[in-house]
């Protein structure tokens, strides 16, 4: 070790470039301003991208195709988004079966299937039927259970017919739109909250002053009028403003249709639907209001604040004095538990409880009577929003919108999580507590083909498949805490800062860090993961606290060699550290494989910036201040430096094409090729722009750098080169900036293509694949699809819930059931291992134990099956003469074997000779007495039937008997006994 350290501190000769003859390429300098002519030149290369206006919505920026310079080749180059990770903040909706409920993401909305989560259809179909600005809410129409209603910032409302995915009415109002809401008792107007003067185009009208923005509330009449020929859209009259506010935060109408109700700031308005024309009555709030919810069978409703305070209005009396424009108080009711701003309130279908969700992640679940509350913790991410879905079933569920745009049901009965339906968890709401300075985790896993992200929480790592655009599952690094903050002073999370993934797939590496406070001390660990192939998930190995102090680690990778794999770690206390696999036996012979230090070292008092392998593992490139020194990664030896005069702090040392000849190195705005076996310079390039970043192609020697566009620094310029010449072969432009890019390997692009295929994390937090041959239109996408009314669950009866579904039913009947059944979830007897489960429900929702205590206990008891060997002998008495039959088959069979038709054919003739005979003697046959001779009745004692007795005693034959009503009884042929199914 101490030998490796003094080696790497040595001076070494640098053999100059006299000494060497360069026949082919000669060293070029091209700085960034040369002459007139080259000027000129130049210019025509890199003649700048036009580029839309930012707000503008044309094809070119929607499917992420850019212009090429004139000098470049004719070669497409695209980008798709993988996942929207941006939530709305207007809630999911249901139909009116509960059956599908859709989610807004922009200026689209996604109908997803309640009982799986994926998107069955879009609306629009087309861009052209489409809002062009962000829909702000939704909401079905009164008139048509069938029929959705979308409000958008470009001051539109569309009617849509979301089964057939068309566009039936676009409504302007040339206002941009905030809120909307209808009512099933007012079906011939919709209720609008818009800005008061529209913004200027491309405004999304969430800008500084947007809080300040001055609303009006209208109502529409929804009545149909001629449209305008060229737009489609309709101009319609009679809109009645009943008052203005500020920015509204919701809008609704009371239960019994009377109150139009809306929020805004610190005060609540209130006007009568009857007489709107009088305006809004105002209620002050102490706090500004945040959300709105009205019950849904009382006169009342509830907000939240932004000091987490759930508040009851109790001021939809019609007895009030209607004082318009002057601000009143009102009764109201208190809850407070939650820490910071309620985000969404909402009551349960009966009025009973109302839900109540924030930045704590935690569902608080109030009895209004007794004001109790209940919580659901830790469901994943801040909830945006809550909604309660229709009781089409016996249970009813609450649905979550959570800021990472995930779906999330909650069971009322058991209040735990049912289903969740989650893509790529990350949003910019969520990711804006990443600094700046700090890296991000990215990686690509070639065994599952899954990318490793930054996930919702910055302690925590997600994969995601792009084939199947599915989120696989998440991975937290380092067990933390969700709190969210500590009054209004945000609390620094631990963070995994980078990933790395070897080249077999088996191994990941980690650096997760937490900067330390005035309480706290800094921490910072290595850790190793292994891939467990049978359960498809990674398993901690190895934890390294420190691995170069409380210093940040700069970089990390893996050795491409999978027989002698090894991991080097670069970090601002000067050394370069490799780590190595150490295989142990213990007491029992069993191997145990950990990692080590294998070995450190430095150069000068340099602090280490990068560090990279060769295509083959053989040697290793360390960026030290402004050198780059080349290592042999088996004996640490320094085997040449290549100090950079061109520029003086490179960052980035790339070995570049399949054999690694040639070496890249990015520091500020210059950009060098080396040569290695040549050692010298072959070209340099000064850009106008500092390098973020170098890509080199893994099949050819070509490489990508990426920078800063020099118009728009919000925008990333993504520039080609080859080895063999400093000319640029390509130079795109593309609509973000980019964190972290890494190189993707896409199953249909060969590996001789020279095309390139990259996935990058932009700087707002979306995943984006980036190539020559991405086609936006060739993803998975969701196809705009009629939607299938089909039947609606049949709902269980109230005898059937309490003791379950007949037995003898028709067929017809059961074999529904069995299909609903099959779709839903089986409903199975109760068993022993799912007794403590039944217990986690809440102690007000379990019935009493009475009800219940016979089935639990026979949960616990196993019936006892006779020996197939040891027939049970059964008390049957001895004048039945009951013999085993012939096949040997169980008298008794299962109630649900025993087909009912064949059962009832059976008995029925039995029963009607029953009916009709007129005397029957013990012993099957009866003898004639003349009337006279009769003797007199006896007391009338219970008659026998014996061969009814021996029908269902055994199995047996039994005499036929002839029973006519005129005639005495005549013994006939034997016969066998009916099968019973």
């Amino acid at each position: 070790m101490a030998a490796a350290e003094v080696l790497s501190h040595a001076s070494l000769v640098v053999p100059q470039t006299k000494d060497v003859a360069i026949t082919q390429l000669p060293r070029q300098s091209l700085p960034h301003q040369p002459g007139k002519r080259s000027k000129k030149k130049n210019k025509e290369k890199r003649s700048p991208v036009s580029h839309p206006p930012q707000g503008s919505s044309s094809d070119e920026q929607r499917s992420g195709s850019i212009k090429e310079p004139e000098s470049a080749p004719s070669r497409k180059w695209s980008w798709t988004p993988l996942a929207d990770t941006s939530a709305s903040s207007h809630p999911p909706i249901f139909t009116k079966d509960g059956s599908h409920f859709f989610s807004i993401f922009g200026s689209t909305v996604k109908i997803h299937s309640t009982s799986s989560g994926k998107v069955v259809s879009i609306l629009p179909r087309s861009q052209d039927e489409g809002h062009i600005d962000t829909i702000t809410s939704a909401t079905l129409s009164a008139l048509n259970s069938f029929q959705l209603f979308t409000a958008s910032l470009d001051g539109t409302i569309k009617v849509w017919d979301f089964l057939e995915g068309n566009l039936l009415r676009t409504i302007d109002l040339d206002q941009p739109i905030h809120h909307v809401c209808t009512h099933e008792k007012i079906k011939d107007y919709i209720f609008v909250a818009a800005a008061k003067a529209k913004k200027s185009k491309g405004s999304s009208g969430h800008g500084k002053d947007a809080e300040d923005e001055s609303c009006v509330v209208l109502r529409v009449p929804l009545k149909s009028q001629e449209s305008d020929s060229l737009t489609g859209a309709q101009k319609v009259s009679n809109v009645l403003a009943i008052g203005k506010t500020t920015r509204t935060a919701g809008l609704a109408v009371s239960a019994s249709g009377e109150r139009l109700i809306a929020i805004a700031g610190r005060k609540a308005f209130v006007a009568q639907t009857a007489a709107l024309k009088s305006g809004f009555i105002k209620f002050v709030s102490p706090e500004p209001l945040t959300c709105l919810a009205v019950h849904p069978h009382e006169e009342y409703f509830a907000t939240g604040d932004v000091k987490g305070v759930v508040r009851l209005w109790y001021c939809l009396n019609p007895n009030l004095v209607k004082v318009v424009g002057v601000e009143k108080k009102s009764q109201t009711s208190a809850f407070h538990w939650h820490a910071h701003a309620v985000s969404s309130v909402a009551f349960s279908t009966n009025g009973a409880y109302l839900l109540s969700g924030g930045e704590e992640a935690v569902l608080v679940i109030w009895q209004l009577h007794t004001g109790k509350c209940e919580f659901v913790p830790r469901v994943g991410s801040p909830i945006k929003s809550v909604v309660v879905s229709p009781p089409k079933t016996s249970d009813e569920e609450y649905l979550l919108e959570l800021a990472d745009a995930t779906h999330t049901f909650i069971s009322s009965t058991t209040l735990k999580l049912s289903r969740v339906f989650a893509r790529i968890k990350l949003a910019p709401s969520v990711s804006n507590g990443f600094p700046s300075s700090s890296s991000t985790p990215l990686a690509f896993h070639g065994l599952s083909e899954t990318l490793v992200l930054p996930s919702s929480h910055p302690s925590s790592l997600q994969t995601f498949s792009p084939s199947a655009l599915t989120l696989v599952a998440e991975l937290e690094v380092s067990p933390s805490n969700r709190v969210s903050r500590r009054d209004e002073k945000m609390l620094e999370p631990t963070r995994v800062e980078r990933t790395v993934i070897s080249s077999t797939g088996e191994w990941m590496a980690t650096v997760d860090r937490r900067e330390g406070d005035e309480c706290f001390r800094g921490e910072v660990y290595l850790k190793f993961w292994y891939w467990d192939k049978k359960n498809a998930f990674w398993i901690l190995n190895t934890r390294i606290d420190r691995p170069h102090g409380l210093r940040k680690i700069t970089s990390m990778s893996f050795s491409p060699s999978p027989s002698n794999i090894q991991l080097v770690t670069t970090g601002e206390d000067g050394n370069v550290k490799g780590w190595r696999i150490r295989i142990a036996k213990d007491k029992k012979g069993k191997e145990e494989i950990s990692w080590v230090t294998r070995s450190s070292l430095g150069y000068k008092s340099d602090i280490p910036r990068h560090a990279s392998w060769s295509p083959d593992g053989s040697l290793l490139a360390v960026v030290f201040g402004p050198s780059v020194v080349l290592y042999d990664p088996y004996t640490n030896v320094p085997r040449h430096v290549f100090v950079c005069h061109e520029s003086q702090r490179p960052c980035e040392a790339h070995f570049i094409g399949m054999s690694g000849r040639f070496l890249a190195i990015i520091g500020g705005p210059n950009l060098v090729v080396w040569s290695i076996m040549s050692r010298s310079v072959l070209w340099h390039v000064r850009n106008s722009q500092l390098f973020d970043t170098l890509l080199p192609h893994p099949h050819r020697d070509s490489f990508m750098t990426i920078h800063s566009s020099s118009s728009t620094p919000a925008h990333a310029v993504a520039t080609v080169f080859r080895v063999q010449s400093p000319v640029r072969q390509m130079e795109h432009t593309l609509p973000f900036a980019l964190r972290n890019v890494i190189w993707y390997p896409r199953p249909s692009t060969p590996t001789s293509s020279e095309s390139f295929s990259l996935v990058g994390l932009t700087d707002s937090y979306n995943v984006v694949l980036m190539g020559d041959d991405v086609d936006p239109q060739a993803k998975p996408s969701v196809p705009s699809k009629r939607l299938q009314k089909g039947q609606s669950l049949p709902r269980k009866s109230l005898f059937e819930e309490m003791f379950g579904v007949p037995v003898i039913s028709s067929d017809s009947v059961q074999h529904s059931r069995d299909q609903t059944t099959a779709n839903s979830g089986p409903v199975l007897p109760w068993r022993s291992s799912e007794t403590a489960g039944f217990f986690d429900a809440p102690s007000h929702l379990i019935p009493p134990i009475h009800t219940f205590f016979d089935s639990l206990v026979d949960s616990f008891l196993t019936l006892r099956v006779a020996d197939e060997e040891r027939p049970e002998e059964l008390d049957v008495p001895e004048e039945a003469g009951s013999k085993p039959s012939d096949d040997g088959a169980s008298v008794f069979t299962k109630s649900t074997d025993i087909a009912t038709d064949s059962v009832l054919n059976t008995l029925i003739p039995v029963f009607r000779e029953i009916a009709e005979s007129s005397d029957y003697s013990n012993d099957s046959k009866k003898v004639s007495v003349p009337p006279s001779t009769a003797p007199a009745p006896a007391k009338s004692t219970p008659r026998r039937v014996p061969h009814l007795d021996k029908l269902l005693q055994s199995d047996s034959p039994v005499p036929e008997q002839s029973i006519t009503p005129s005639g005495p009884v005549k013994a006939g042929k034997k016969r066998s006994r009916p099968s019973l199914g």
